[in-house]
Order: structure tokens, then sequence, then C-alpha cells
């Protein structure tokens, strides 16, 4: 029978989705070791992961973890960094430096028939690195014009003063880098937090078709390598009282724009129901944001909202450049979407676009192996269960519109957000 191509086939919602928790290992050092066997893909990553510990330094050390990850590959007591290079090249690796707010760490992607080979290697990475001086000068030589540009790029600046109203200067995450912080930053700085600081509660995450003879050695390798336990405590953050930061460019063609709040966590009820907020308003191409300031008004050619997750806090940022002297325009803008979902409920065609829209991102989520294990650190990460996407899921199965005024009541007074304008 031939197929009728000129009818869509019927768009089915999922009930369930079915996850298999990863295998755990637990090496000799006390390391957690994460496994997703995938019989059907020969590449194979694994990613060591430890926390970031910016806050175990003094302030003007700050960015000793920033040049310590990014000189792993600059040489060890055997190779030297042309060597480590040449090396994964020819068995068609990939090593790259995993360093956020709140995690540092090194990422290894290969295949099933090289694993053996590289392994070794990429060990070394993390016991006996050796920063030398040379390349470090250059480091700090690079990150210096950075930073240079980066006060004058709007958008970059914009960002910075968003994390410290958020956060404070003296916190990690608002902490904002100059030229003096990287002048302040020694060779022997990096060695002692190498030693001291970087394998913080390290854990181990793997994708691949691996046997267990294989995760024996990944065991035997990684399992004597020293480790610091530590509790995880952070200092407390320190909102800036002012409700708006400025930021005047004379010079500027364009105004970079951020409006932001502190927000739940993933474990709190009413947190899907923020995200589905967050979707109508400007998470995705045809949100009301991008629908009003984008193509009916003009003034920008992008502008997006999304939810960012840490450990201290998640927190919610609207991100926009728009035409310079248009800046308040834009941002009351932003304030009259957020009153009419708060006012008016969303009408049932745009509930439907939304809810196809966010299964569609939901599942996508999920399409390869190596999205599997970036799923589970997630949850993990944030210590939660699987069961959180099951909820999910459900969710977006079955929402409605009052939802969406419940959170932009609850959660969107305008007196919360905070605004950030640069340009």
């Amino acid at each position: 029978m031939a197929l009728d191509r000129t009818t869509a086939p019927e768009f089915l919602i999922p009930e369930n989705i079915t996850l298999i928790p990863p295998i755990k290992r637990m090496l000799k050092n006390g390391v957690a070791l994460y496994f997703i066997k995938t019989p059907q893909l020969d590449a194979v990553k694994m990613e060591l992961v430890t926390e970031a510990n910016k806050h175990l330094l003094q302030k003007e050390k700050a960015l000793v973890p920033f040049f310590m990850m990014h000189m792993l590959l600059e040489g060890t007591k055997e190779m030297k960094s042309e060597v480590i290079d040449d090396f994964f090249d020819h068995y068609a690796s990939e090593v790259d430096v995993i360093s956020s707010f709140e995690q540092s760490g090194m990422s290894l992607l290969t295949t099933k028939k090289h694993f053996k080979n590289v392994l070794p290697v990429f060990r070394t990475l993390f016991t006996d690195a050796v920063f030398p001086e040379k390349e470090l000068a250059k480091r700090k030589s690079q990150k210096e014009l950075t930073i240079s540009i980066q006060k004058t790029e709007n958008g970059a600046r914009a960002n910075q003063l968003y994390r410290k109203g958020l956060f404070g200067t003296d916190h990690p995450y608002g902490f904002i880098a100059d030229e003096d912080d990287v002048r302040n930053v020694s060779r022997e700085d990096l060695v002692d937090f190498y030693d001291k600081f970087f394998m913080v509660n390290p854990e181990i995450f793997i994708t691949g078709n691996l046997e267990e003879n294989e995760l024996d050695l990944v065991s035997n390798l990684f399992g004597n390598i020293p480790t610091l336990n530590l509790e995880d405590i952070l200092p407390d953050f320190t909102i800036s009282p002012e409700k708006r930061i400025s930021e005047l460019k004379e010079k500027s063609v364009q105004s970079s724009i951020r409006l932001g709040k502190h927000l739940i966590p993933k474990d709190h009820k009413d947190y899907h129901a923020l995200v589905l907020f967050n979707t109508i308003l400007g998470g995705y191409f045809g949100s009301r944001l991008i629908k009003n300031i984008r193509e009916d008004k003009g003034h920008t050619y992008g502008i997006h909202s999304s939810i960012g997750s840490l450990r201290l806090s998640d927190y919610w940022i609207v991100m926009a450049d728009v035409q310079k002297g248009f800046a308040d325009v834009v941002i009351e803008e932003v304030y009259k979407e957020i009153e009419l979902l708060q006012n008016e409920p969303v009408g049932e065609d745009e509930l439907e676009t939304v809810r196809n829209y966010m299964i569609g991102h939901f599942m996508s989520n999920f399409s390869s192996p190596f999205d599997l294990i970036n799923r589970f650190k997630n949850i993990h990460q944030a210590g939660m269960e699987y069961s959180f996407y099951q909820e999910q899921l459900d969710y977006i199965r079955t929402f409605k519109a009052e939802d969406i005024q419940y959170i932009a009541q609850t959660y969107f007074n305008r007196e919360s957000i905070f605004e950030v304008v640069v340009g």
C-alpha cells in the first residue's frame, strides 16, 4: 500500500519515559564512577569532574583555578605539550577542559579501540602536570587581553554586572577579574592549588561500549589518585540594593540589557511550572518577547529568557542587545508581557503550540547516549532522582493556563527583578 504523503502523521505525546540508571562503582580512593553502556556506539566519553573550590582562595588569587585548569595540557613530567597534542591526535582523541563556577575537570573523547592506549596519558594530567613558566606567561598575556576586550564589549560587560548584582563582588560567582588579578598569579600558586585543592570530591562519568576489564583499568588507574573530601559550603551572597546598574558608553550603537532574579531550585513543587512560564515568555523562537520586541517593534535581532541552575541558587535572566536609546522601551515591554501573563489566561492555541514545542525539546534531550549521561549528571548533582524527568513529562502533558498566571503572579513582581543596561 502506498504511503499518503499529503497528510502528516498524528502527533503523539508519550506518556512515560524509561531511563536506565548508570552502573555505579566506588574506587578504592572513594571516587564514585558512573557508567552508561552503549553497545551500539563505539565512541567513549569520560569526564572526571571536581568541585571548583574558588572560595578556598584569597580574593586576589581568584584566577588561580582558571590558569591551573587551562595549563594541564601544557606538559607533564614525561611529555611536553606538543608531544601530548600529537599523542591524542594520533589516536583520534580529544581532551577538553571543564571549567565553570562550580566544576573543574577534564573530558576525554575517544574510541573503544584506542581507549586503553590513551587512558594512562589522560590520567597523568591529574597528577603529573608541571605548569611551565614560559607557557604561563603566554596564558597570562592572553587573559589580560581578553579582560581588556571584555570591558569594551557591551554583552560581556552586562553579563559581569548581572553576576555582580545577583551575588556581590565578594562572592566567587560575582567576582569580576581585572588585569591585576592576572598579574597576581604565579606558577607556585598553580602548583599549590593543583596539589591541595584540585581533586576535591571528584566523580567520574563514562559513556561507551566498554567491558568489565576496561572499567577495571579505569578503577586501577584512577583509584590511587589522592583526593580530598570537603563539605560543600559556599559563602553567602549579597544581592545588590540597586534596582538597576547602568554603564554608559557614548560610542556604542547598541545597548545590552539583562533582567533577572534568583529563583526556586529544581526540587521545588513549582519548578516545572516555572519552566513553562519562561518558555512562553522568552524561552523559544515563537515566544512573546520575540513576537513583540523583535517581530513587531524591531528593536532587536534576538531576545530570550532562560533559567540557570547553580547549587547555590537557580536564577532567571532575560538577555538582549537593542538599538541604542531603546533600552528603557524594551525593558518596559518585557514588564508588559509579564503583566499580561499575570492578568490574562493564555489561549488554547498558544498552549498547544508551547506544549508541542516543550515535548519535542524534552525528548531531544535524551536522543543520544551522551545526552543520557548529561541528564543523569544534572539531577545527580542536584541531589535528585530520575523521577524528576517523569514528573516533568507528566506536567508538560497536563499543564493548564492558570498554572502560568500563578507563576507570573507569585514569582515575577516587577520590584523583585534586577536590571542591567550597558551601552
